[in-house]
């Protein structure tokens, strides 16, 4: 079972304009906390044994607001690494197989996501378990959706369901990729021709903060009830 968490924290932020002038996305606030904070505490959920968070763009502001924190961070100084090269440089620091990873760019309400694909995790079967939702329910994202999901689980690409930045993973599939920069999509794509991807819907509602109409979209979802406690 998973016992660490990567959190990705080093994009540019470039969707958010002059909000990421001065700051790291992650360092946006939200209902008056930084967005890094509502993903780390939900990161705590499952008391995992290591909580890494990688940076790269305005890093030593990560690291600071990190420093006080068990969070260790995992530095992209030369480039960023995008999400499977940067999944695949912070392994040493994880040392877990498979690892839990976390957008740091949304707000949830409802059950600790980690928990729910904890419960659901089935490594005899699945390479990686994607949580995503029904379009109604992820606020501020735009489309049809990302993957169609089988009764069984099994994901495909295609409109139905939005993927929404959290999943499990096995990490021995990065290794299939030469590039030093690459997305987890190349990953995830030979998992599907491998019919070892997974995803389940969540039972609450998500909100993508990528943009700034995001951060008013996030706090009215909050205003209807709690963020994700446990």
């Amino acid at each position: 079972m998973p016992d660490a968490v990567m959190l990705f924290a080093a994009g540019f932020g470039t969707r958010m304009g002059a909000l990421t002038a001065d700051r790291p996305k992650p360092l946006i606030e939200v209902a008056g906390r930084p967005l890094i904070d509502h993903a780390l505490q939900i990161a705590r959920g499952p008391r995992p044994a290591r909580i890494v968070a990688n940076a790269h763009y305005r890093a030593g502001q990560i690291a600071a607001h990190l420093a006080d924190t068990e969070v260790r961070v995992s530095h992209e100084p030369e480039a960023i690494l995008d999400t499977g090269g940067g999944l695949r440089a912070a392994l040493p620091l994880l040392a877990a197989d498979p690892v839990y990873t976390l957008n740091t760019d949304a707000i949830w309400r409802g059950p600790n996501p980690l928990t729910l694909l904890h419960a659901a995790w089935d490594g005899a079967r699945m390479e990686a378990l994607l949580l995503c939702l029904p379009p109604e329910d992820a606020l501020g994202h735009a489309g049809a959706g990302d993957f169609a999901l089988g009764p069984d689980g099994q994901a495909v690409r295609g409109p139905g369901a939005v993927y929404s930045g959290a999943q499990i993973i096995a990490t021995g599939a990065l290794a299939e990729v030469p590039e030093r920069v690459f997305s987890l999509n190349r990953v995830w794509d030979g998992m599907i021709a491998r019919g070892t991807l997974y995803a389940m819907l969540y039972p609450g509602r998500w909100c993508d903060v990528g943009r700034p109409e995001g951060i008013a979209l996030a706090e009215a979802m909050l205003a209807e009830g709690h963020d994700v406690r446990a």
